[in-house]
């Protein structure tokens, strides 16, 4: 790493090849969590369980995946960011893969559920907001936007292969290629990523000055609970919770899940729609990557605003659209920019409200709340689907829940809603 470091010095900061390497553990992680969408029915089909037992594993993976951020976070504070990541990425591999052996619905539960939710969990937005800020002293919000986006990444790379690999060979062989995907980042991961820029002899990206500043030690439930404990005395912790449960609500929990089985209860093949949802995590790794830029900018309340004002609209609209090549391209752009663009404002208003030191962890809780409503959305629109036979109660419920929390945040007040000096 130190090679790489003087070789890349007169020529641009380590930092980026940092984010590269992180990009790259984000947008493998991403890859497993987008799955459940292109496996939902086809699981349905091999296992002979209704809708509401897949949607259920589903969902207790996207609640672990949101529940494990905090303690995520403070673990990399104890034991580091590095340790930390490959770690998870060990277990995020080996449990895909132990989803080949599933045959009963608790097993689904453990391995999908369980454990790549812990695994995944870890390797997720939290991780971004922890390298940011130890790498990162200008320019975070681009940076965070950047790494937000390999979510979007992700579903361009992995799902319409996916779909594709479950047509033609199944669910079983898809996973295995997706778990051996994921055990090969470690060893590039381990080679690019050190710990902290003072480990090679640099200061952050934009700072003068190495931080010399070690693992912090101690307990990670002690550091979790310990920042939460601070976190919740404030209105800005429970206004950005409030706004990540939304998030989830309408992102990955309802469109990530069930947006491909939409598609196919009005006809379009598998296939189609998983190249759908690439479309949009192509915009998506346009929209986030800009908002991030305009996080660096502009008033990061007002952003969040108008991204679930216009993410609400394009929810209520798609129920009501013919399912047409024009209107599900028209949902798919309009959407697909606005995807998680709330991240880097989210990311940007923790930091500056909670300080360096408790905004990972705490962004970390805010995430769990992101989730939870994710988990809720997963099982809800499954049972809906179940019960009424269509999905159009789940979309309402959504768009209505992205529009009443734009209204919240045109009212609120948050102090610290300016750029701080030095991210410009």
């Amino acid at each position: 790493m130190r090679i790489l470091a003087r070789w890349t010095e007169g020529r641009f900061h380590y930092a980026w090849i940092v984010a590269a390497g992180v990009f790259l553990a984000l947008l493998t992680a991403a890859g497993v969590r987008s799955m459940p969408g292109v496996l939902l029915v086809p699981l349905m089909k091999d296992l002979g369980w209704d809708r509401a037992t897949v949607s259920f594993a589903i969902s207790v993976g996207i609640a672990l995946y949101g529940l494990t951020g905090p303690f995520a976070a403070a673990a990399m504070q104890v034991f580091g960011i590095r340790r930390t990541m490959l770690a998870a990425l060990l277990l995020l591999g080996l449990s895909v893969a132990a989803t080949t052996l599933v045959r009963s619905p608790w097993q689904m539960v453990l391995t999908w559920g369980v454990l790549t939710g812990i695994g995944s969990g870890t390797v997720a937005m939290v991780l971004g907001a922890a390298v940011v800020n130890r790498w990162f002293h200008r320019r975070r919000g681009f940076a965070v936007g950047l790494l937000t986006a390999s979510t979007a990444t992700g579903q361009l790379v992995f799902l319409p292969v996916l779909a594709r690999l479950v047509e033609a060979e199944g669910w079983r062989q898809a996973s295995a290629i997706v778990a051996g995907a994921t055990l090969a980042v470690i060893p590039i991961v381990a080679l690019l990523v050190p710990e902290r820029p003072a480990d090679i002899g640099l200061p952050p990206y934009g700072a003068t000055e190495i931080d010399r500043s070690t693992a912090t030690g101690g307990n990670p439930l002690q550091t979790a609970f310990g920042a939460l404990g601070r976190g919740v005395r404030k209105p800005v912790f429970w206004l950005l919770w409030s706004s990540f449960f939304v998030c989830g609500l309408s992102t990955n929990g309802l469109i990530g899940t069930h947006l491909i089985a939409l598609c196919l209860d009005h006809g379009l093949p598998e296939v189609r729609a998983a190249s759908l949802l690439a479309a949009m995590g192509v915009l998506d790794l346009v929209g986030t990557t800009l908002s991030g830029w305009l996080s660096d900018r502009y008033d990061n309340r007002t952003l969040l605003a108008w991204y679930y004002g216009l993410r609400g609209l394009s929810l209520l609209f798609l129920p009501f659209s013919d399912f047409s090549f024009f209107e599900l391209s028209l949902f798919a752009a309009f959407y697909g920019l606005d995807w998680i663009a709330t991240v880097p404002p989210t990311v940007r208003l923790a930091t500056q409200s909670f300080g360096d030191r408790d905004a990972p962890v705490l962004f970390g809780w805010i995430s769990a709340g992101h989730q939870l409503g994710a988990a809720t959305a997963a099982f809800g629109a499954g049972v809906l689907r179940g019960s009424l036979g269509t999905y159009l109660g789940a979309f309402l419920i959504a768009g209505a829940a992205c529009i009443i929390i734009a209204a919240v945040l045109v009212g609120a007040r948050i102090d610290a809603a300016r750029a701080p000096a030095a991210a410009e």
